[in-house]
């Protein structure tokens, strides 16, 4: 990132101990995106020149890999205060306007799960991210007016594991739209070795590892998979993540050495000795594992495509032979 950007700590209330324990706090602790960060940097840096907002901005990608970090680094390099909500909160469209209307001048308001704002509220936003107006109908019936309020200057941040569920129009409003990767295996290695060290426990270079192939690419997991690692050694009286404790941990959370858990291992057991590998619908293959589809879709399916177990045909869900593989289940048929 840019010397320019600030590396102050992002101050707000609403931060979780976790998230002051091993959220990134600056732009040289966050690893990883580097197109991302690139992006924004130079959005932030022509900004400040210009002695403007930023931009609206838009992330999105899977759960975990850094979105809601990236906007407390945003309001931090801007200085200004970040109000945190999302998309469940706005029950009814004056939930927004009391929010829009108590913005300070160059705030940040950052909306998580944007895609579950209903269309009303929508519609109330589009205005105030454009022109910076709020259209407030007053009254019903003949009797009914429309008030218009002029809202300070301010940036709205959102993040969504789920774009094509956000509307053409609010998706268009954002001047900023970027999605989030799954990281690497040397950044999460890096990410563990850190969040570690902020933990006060040592880890071996082999446990490392191991956590990093483990955890989906994803920081959070890894995190995760990091603390139950630290309880394990300290009941084990070690005190020390070593390969050995590491193992230990996975094999009690039930996670293999893909970061395959259970619950995925179920998935592709139910695909290949239920419905012979597939082509199988999303709503029998919910049915036959008894589980929601959004969380097939949502929570399930991303990572197993990621690593080449699952694939999604026109015709259905299809296990590879990677999955067979995987699994130790000798292949019959598989459409490819």
């Amino acid at each position: 990132m840019e010397s320019e950007i600030s590396e102050k700590t992002v101050k707000n209330e609403e931060q979780s101990p976790d998230s002051l324990v091993l959220r990134p706090s600056s732009w040289a602790d966050y690893v990883g995106q580097e197109n991302v960060k690139k992006n924004i940097s130079i959005i932030l840096q022509a900004a400040k020149k210009r002695n403007e907002n930023p931009d609206h901005m838009l992330f999105y990608g899977q759960a975990g890999l850094g979105k809601t970090t990236l906007a407390y680094l945003v309001a931090s390099h801007m200085g200004a205060h970040l109000k945190v909500t999302s998309g469940p909160a706005f029950e009814k469209m004056g939930d927004l306007a009391a929010i829009l209307t108590n913005i300070e001048p160059g705030e940040v308001l950052f909306i998580d799960e944007v895609h579950r704002l209903n269309k009303m509220i929508e519609e109330v936003l589009y205005p105030a991210m454009e022109s910076r107006k709020l259209h407030l109908v007053i009254g019903k019936g003949p009797g009914a007016r429309t008030l218009v309020i002029d809202l300070p200057p301010f940036t709205l941040i959102a993040a969504t594991t789920r774009i094509s569920l956000l509307s053409a129009p609010l998706r268009s409003r954002f001047g900023a739209v970027f999605k989030l990767d799954y990281y690497s295996k040397e950044d999460i290695e890096l990410i563990a070795q850190r969040s570690a060290k902020i933990l006060g426990i040592g880890i071996d270079e082999k446990a490392i590892e191991m956590l990093a192939i483990a955890s989906r690419a994803t920081p959070r997991v890894a995190n995760r998979l990091l603390k139950r690692a630290r309880d394990f050694a300290v009941v084990s009286g070690g005190g020390v993540i070593t390969e050995h404790v590491m193992k230990e941990t996975l094999d009690m959370l039930e996670v293999d050495n893909v970061g395959l858990e259970a619950s995925d291992r179920r998935l592709l057991e139910v695909l290949i000795t239920k419905f012979n590998g597939g082509p199988v619908g999303l709503n029998t293959l919910a049915a036959g594992l008894n589980e929601d589809k959004g969380a097939i879709e949502d929570v399930y399916e991303p990572y197993l495509m990621n690593m080449g177990f699952l694939q999604r045909t026109p015709l259905g869900r299809i296990a590879t032979p990677r999955a067979y593989e995987h699994l130790g289940i000798k292949v019959k048929s598989v459409l490819i």
